[in-house]
């Protein structure tokens, strides 16, 4: 049986008809005689005798009243304790990210967040793959995918692109052979940069690998090959020299995401919207 039947007839035996429970609960008036006809179907008895004046309890509505009272208020309780913790906007708040996002994008707006929501701590989680938010691994996911997965909610912020760089450009833009190469490795194979690379450069000419984008970003700043940078990290390095202009077929969508339970938790929400203000002006996100 659902709880919201007794809610309903709670609602009802308090105000003493259905119009005006109805505006309590902001339901509509055939929404409230449903349920309480349904409740008492549920239980075989009559609860109300219905009146051109209202809705009177019976002797059996009486009975039930005083069962549902205690956990009527215990119920209030909760709610007050509970709900008014997240009013006030404190609590922890667990986002998951990549190294990249993190270092190129997400900590100044992450800084002002918590200059504007003293109360809220941030427990930050730094991974290259998705963790599961239905199990609340995590509560928001910064992610760059071109693919979201379908269980989670939230908006796309913008695209990232990547481009071929090094510290001096030794040869025409298409003689990619002619350069030693940082590679992304086994654990970032599924990247988009490590198939233009297996497309584009002989194996003979990887000379390095690094399991992060900011580490092949150290790489190529250290003079050691090029490298298919993600243009947010690459830019801000002023010895880095771009090769080519970024290819399209590797722009990727950053997604802010959540999961749809979580998207009413204040706390949640301020988090979201303040990430989803800041970032979507950001000028790396095309």
């Amino acid at each position: 049986m659902d709880w919201d039947d007794y809610r309903y007839f709670v609602a009802v035996a308090d105000a003493g008809s259905l119009s005006a429970a109805a505006r309590r609960l902001q339901q509509s008036h055939s929404t409230i005689l449903r349920r309480l006809d349904k409740l008492e179907a549920a239980l075989a008895v009559r609860l109300f005798e219905r009146f051109q004046t209202g809705y009177v309890l019976t002797g059996a509505g009486d009975e039930l009243l005083a069962l549902l009272a205690p956990l009527a208020q215990q119920l209030a309780d909760v709610e007050r304790q509970v709900g008014g913790r997240d009013a006030q906007l404190a609590g922890t708040i667990r986002l998951t990210t990549t190294d990249t996002l993190l270092q190129a994008l997400l900590l100044p707006a992450l800084a002002d967040f918590r200059r504007a929501y003293p109360g809220i701590a941030l427990q930050v989680t730094v991974n290259n793959s998705f963790l599961n938010l239905t199990r609340r691994e995590a509560d928001v996911a910064l992610r760059p995918t071109n693919t979201p997965p379908d269980n989670l909610v939230g908006r796309k912020l913008g695209r990232v692109r990547t481009a071929p760089y090094s510290t001096v450009p030794r040869a025409p833009a298409d003689d990619w052979a002619a350069y030693d190469w940082i590679a992304p490795d086994e654990a970032l194979a599924h990247l988009a940069q490590a198939r233009w690379l297996r497309e584009h450069v002989p194996p003979e000419r990887w000379v390095f690998s690094a399991d992060t984008l900011v580490g092949m970003a150290a790489a190529v700043e250290a003079g050691i090959g090029a490298g298919m940078l993600l243009c947010l990290l690459a830019d801000a390095r002023p010895n880095l020299v771009r090769l080519a202009p970024p290819p399209p077929e590797l722009d990727t969508d950053v997604w802010l995401l959540t999961h749809p339970d979580l998207r009413r938790v204040s706390r949640v929400r301020a988090l979201t919207e303040f990430l989803a203000n800041a970032l979507a002006a950001h000028p790396a996100l095309s």
